[in-house]
């Protein structure tokens, strides 16, 4: 079994990448920085898997598709897409700069249109393959001081109904999760408790399970929140 993870180094694209490498996966790892792929490379090879690294900036569309076209030489099929990378830049709307919302939407939505587009065709093709949007809560409840990043989140969760409608008869399944306040380097420096978070590793877990139920049945959103935040 592939995987592609994107945003792979910190927090739940670490953690899934993790669990994906201690279950026999073979896997494609994207992030910006070239030395934590090193670092991560390293970490899971004791599991003994092929796992190819590649450092891009996927704010930017040429780095994406320089990306996509690298993977054909890599692998020949993806069973498994986790469209992970994304950024949060809090602020208010109406006093950002538009750069705020444009390096978000592409990070949020763009990056997520193109890889589920390539690999979408690809798993279409193979009549097989799962598609996992990690999406926000604020697709759906926008956060105060969150404008920006809530509209790429929501654009990015209706992406994911239309993956979900147009692939469903190929046999491919499509699943966004919804996650509330995760432990991930967008926290850093709080003085919240790590109890009260939900932790990169609760969506891991869940998420693999959802990767093994039977052929007939899709998860279509995921909403995990803290229990007490």
């Amino acid at each position: 079994m592939k995987a592609v993870i994107t945003g792979a180094t910190k927090g739940i694209g670490k953690a899934i990448a993790t669990k994906f490498a201690r279950n026999g996966y073979d896997l494609i790892l994207v992030a910006r920085s070239l030395s934590d792929l090193n670092n991560l490379q390293e970490e899971l090879s004791p599991y003994g898997n092929v796992i190819f690294i590649h450092a891009a900036d996927f704010s930017v569309k040429e780095e994406v598709y320089a990306f996509l076209n690298s993977t054909t030489i890599n692998f020949d099929n993806i069973n498994v897409l986790i469209n992970n990378v994304g950024v949060f830049l809090p602020g208010s709307m109406l006093d950002e700069d538009d750069e705020t919302f444009e390096k978000q939407q592409h990070l949020n939505t763009n990056a997520t249109y193109y890889l589920s587009k390539f690999f979408g065709k690809r798993m279409r093709l193979a009549q097989r393959g799962h598609i996992f949007n990690i999406c926000s809560i604020a697709s759906n409840v926008p956060p105060k001081n969150a404008g920006s990043y809530s509209v790429t989140k929501a654009a990015m969760l209706s992406l994911n109904h239309v993956l979900r409608q147009e692939l469903a008869p190929h046999h491919v399944k499509v699943t966004a999760f919804l996650p509330g306040a995760t432990k991930t380097s967008s926290w850093e420096g709080t003085t919240i408790p790590d109890e009260k978070f939900v932790q990169p590793e609760d969506i891991a877990e869940t998420l693999f399970t959802i990767l093994n139920l039977s052929k007939g049945v899709n998860v279509d959103e995921v909403l995990i929140t803290p229990l007490d935040f």
